[in-house]
Formats: structure tokens, C-alpha cells, sequence
């Protein structure tokens, strides 16, 4: 594939433009002056703001939407074979005798990142921050980074830099940061994650070795060399490996709890290799707000109850938020409306779901998110609850208008609502609100 198509395309056609990430190329694309226009199923706050930068985005995907006069067809791993615009731009693409070309996100990442001095931030949690915090110790140093990262920074998750260096957020599923080039890779941690796709923890070892063996020898491998399922990734590269766990960060953060604490850390480790100021890192990393949806306050209800929103759909980042959150709020109650992200993550992980939330006073539960899976009746929120009530109290609801009802009259002043989850449970706040 050609290095240059990206460059040579003057229209850009995105199947699935709301995607945090492919999201992230349209923008680029927009900034180098192409015409982007996308469709997705879906709308929000992406492709809202996508819209103010110039991106007609289309909600509903049918195969009328593909345009016939673009150079170039970029579509997500997250739609499946069957969807009606990929199959239409497949047979557009058949049609046009190499006029047109198509390619998935990861594959327009590989391009980008062949050109630059790619820092490359992996793990199965927590890469997001971390991502977002090395972002703005580089800009603050001066660097002037081009940036993707799995969240919105403000308004956008794409800064457009002059420099060498690109900071992307390294995404696991499908093997799609194998597309990267890094020369320095951070792996924050490694724990059991989608296990729809991967078979189990050895299956996700590997994945991750392969994309650590890509590092060149004068390259950096950033991660806490404590770890027992990072050893066998450790063992295998040629490469420096640097521990953040053993830098330094007494300093108060912003964003609260100690997996904020850490991820300041790995983000030290990045500019120590990058020959940044430590004092001057270590500000901006004070300085650091957060992410759209990590941990992130959306305002007080009526009552005068607090809701803050957070993107955790897993077991060690529900814990790993909730503990935060007891941390900011000691002595408030913490009432948790959490919707399980897909069917297969939930029943795999039932038992370190149900010790997750024992830092919350008070757990709601939604129906199962699926998104790109098929109906499982062996598993639901119901289940789930069953499990978490030896620890915490719960309720399971059919629908979020039963949701928001039973808030409405349950919430009160001082009281903590986190809306938590990768699904769509942070409309439940914003109703209240």
C-alpha cells in the first residue's frame, strides 16, 4: 500500500467516523485541507463536533450513503461483514479500477506512524490518561506532538503537531496497534480483556510481545517490571526497559486515586527518556484535568446531588475508579449506575465484577450493552446483581426510565452519582440533570 494515500486521496469517505479513534483521522485529514465526510450509527458528541470542523457525518448506515467520487474509503474494525456500506464499498471499490482504495483505521495509523517518532501508550487500562497526560507534558515542553488519543481533550481527540513526535493511544482489540511502529512503548499493565476476540491471558501475552518486539534496539519498553504478566513480554525484547514505578511523584494531582498516581508516573518515565524537565513535567502532570468520560464531573442535580461520568467497563477500572472516587469523597455516598459492557465480558469476568464495586455504597445496575454481539440469555444484569449483593447493595432495572425514576426520588443532597460504563448509561445523568 502506498505511503502516500493518505496524502494523494482528495475525498476521504469514513464508515464509522464517530469512532474515538478513526474519529482522530478524519479530523487529521481535515486539517491537511481534504474533504471528509463519514456516516455512522449514532449520534454524539464525536460527530457533533466533527460537524463544527467541516465533516458532514450522516446517522444511519445504508449503502447510498458511499459516494461514488471519493479517492479513498476508510472504514472501523468495529463494523462487521455485513454491514451494508462496507459491502457497497467494496463493490465501488471493485468497480473503479484502483481509482479508489480502501483501508481500515489501524491501517491508516501504520502510515502515519512509519513517519514519525511514534510513543506508543498500550495496556488494558488506563492508557487513556496516560495517553492524554504525555500529550501535555510534550506540548508544555515545547514539543509540539501530534496526538490520538482515545477521549476528547477539550472538544477534540486529535492535535495536529510539527514535530517528529506522534503520542497514540495503543488499542489492544483486534491486534489493531499492531499497525504501529513505536520506538517508545508504554505498556501500563496487562489483565484478561476482550476475550471475545482473544482466547485467554498467553493469547493477549503474545499479541503484546509481537507489538514489543517491533521496538528498535535504541527504542525504550516504559512499564512496571513488577508485574507477573508482563514478564514474558520483558524477557523477549532487545530494546531499554525503563520501570515507572520507580519515579518519583509526591505532588497532589487532580484527577484523584492511586491508578492516577501511577499513570503520572509512566507519563515522568516518557519525558525522563524524552530529556524534558522533570520539575516542569511534573507541573503539567499537576495540572492535568482528565478526559471526556474518565472521572468526569457533568454537574449537580436539582437535589444537589454530584454526577460525574467514567468510561470504566472492566473489573480492575471500576475498581480502580471507584477507589478514586472513595478517596475524593470519603464520607459522601457513592451510588454507582453501572451497564455492563457486552455479554461475553460480563459472564467471563462475573467474579471479578462482583467484587468491583465494594467502594460504592449503593449499585445500579442496567441492562447488558451489547454492542456488537448477539443476544446471550445465559447471562444478564440480573445475574450479576446476584453476585455483587454480598458485598454492596443493588438493584437491577429493566430500562433507564425505571432508572431515572427511582433516582429522581432517591437522590439527595451531597450524595455521589457516578454514571459508569463503555454503553450509553451516561444519558442516565445528563436526564437528571
Amino acid at each position: 500500500m502506498s505511503q502516500n494515500i493518505l496524502n494523494q486521496a482528495k475525498h476521504i469517505y469514513f464508515i464509522g467516523i464517530g469512532g474515538i479513534g478513526i474519529s482522530a483521522i478524519a479530523r487529521m485529514m481535515l486539517v491537511e485541507g481534504k474533504k471528509v465526510s463519514g456516516s455512522d450509527r449514532d449520534e454524539t458528541k464525536v460527530t457533533e463536533e466533527l460537524r463544527k470542523a467541516g465533516a458532514p457525518v450522516v446517522i444511519g448506515q445504508v449503502k447510498e450513503n458511499v459516494p461514488a467520487d471519493c479517492g479513498l474509503i476508510v472504514y472501523t474494525n468495529a463494523i462487521g461483514q455485513d454491514n451494508p456500506e462496507l459491502i457497497e464499498a467494496k463493490r465501488v471499490v471493485g468497480d473503479s479500477g484502483g481509482k479508489i482504495k480502501m483501508m481500515t483505521y489501524p491501517e491508516t495509523l501504520n502510515i502515519i506512524s512509519k513517519e514519525k517518532y511514534t510513543i506508543a501508550v498500550s495496556g488494558t487500562h488506563g492508557k487513556t490518561t496516560v495517553t492524554a497526560m504525555v500529550a501535555k507534558v510534550l506540548i508544555d515542553a515545547g514539543l509540539d506532538p501530534t496526538v490520538i488519543v482515545g477521549s476528547l481533550i477539550g472538544d477534540t481527540n486529535f492535535i495536529m503537531g510539527k514535530s517528529k513526535y506522534f503520542v497514540v493511544e495503543a488499542d489492544e482489540y483486534k491486534k489493531s496497534f499492531h499497525n504501529l511502529e513505536p520506538s517508545i512503548l508504554v505498556i501500563n499493565n496487562l489483565d484478561e480483556d476482550h476475550l471475545d476476540f482473544y482466547k485467554d491471558l498467553a493469547d493477549i501475552q503474545d499479541s503484546f510481545l509481537y507489538l514489543a518486539k517491533k521496538i528498535p534496539k535504541d527504542g525504550f519498553l516504559i512499564c512496571n517490571t513488577k508485574l507477573p504478566n508482563l514478564q514474558p513480554i520483558i524477557k523477549s525484547v532487545s530494546c531499554k526497559v525503563i520501570d515507572y514505578s520507580e519515579m518519583e511523584m509526591k505532588e497532589k494531582l487532580l484527577v484523584p486515586g492511586e491508578h492516577n498516581r501511577q499513570n503520572a508516573k509512566t507519563a515522568l518515565a516518557v519525558a525522563q527518556v524524552l530529556q524534558v524537565n522533570h520539575d516542569q513535567a511534573v507541573k503539567s502532570l499537576t495540572q492535568f484535568a482528565g478526559t471526556w468520560r474518565r472521572f468526569e464531573f457533568k454537574g449537580k442535580t436539582g437535589q444537589g446531588a454530584l454526577v460525574y461520568d467514567d468510561y470504566a467497563h472492566n473489573p480492575q477500572k471500576v475498581k480502580a475508579a471507584l477507589q478514586g472516587a472513595r478517596e475524593m469523597f470519603p464520607n459522601q455516598k457513592i451510588i454507582v449506575v453501572f451497564q455492563p459492557h457486552l455479554f461475553s465480558r460480563t459472564k467471563l469476568l462475573l467474579n471479578e465484577f462482583a467484587t468491583a464495586f465494594v467502594d460504592a455504597d449503593e449499585v445500579i445496575l442496567a441492562p447488558i450493552f451489547p454492542a456488537r454481539e448477539a443476544f446471550d440469555p445465559t447471562i444478564s444484569s440480573e445475574i450479576l446483581a446476584e453476585k455483587i449483593k454480598k458485598d454492596v447493595s443493588v438493584l437491577s432495572f429493566p430500562d433507564f426510565v425505571s432508572i431515572i425514576s427511582y433516582l429522581k426520588t432517591h437522590l439527595q443532597k451531597d450524595d455521589v452519582l457516578i454514571t459508569m460504563g463503555a454503553g450509553e448509561q451516561y444519558k442516565i445523568g445528563e436526564t437528571l440533570l
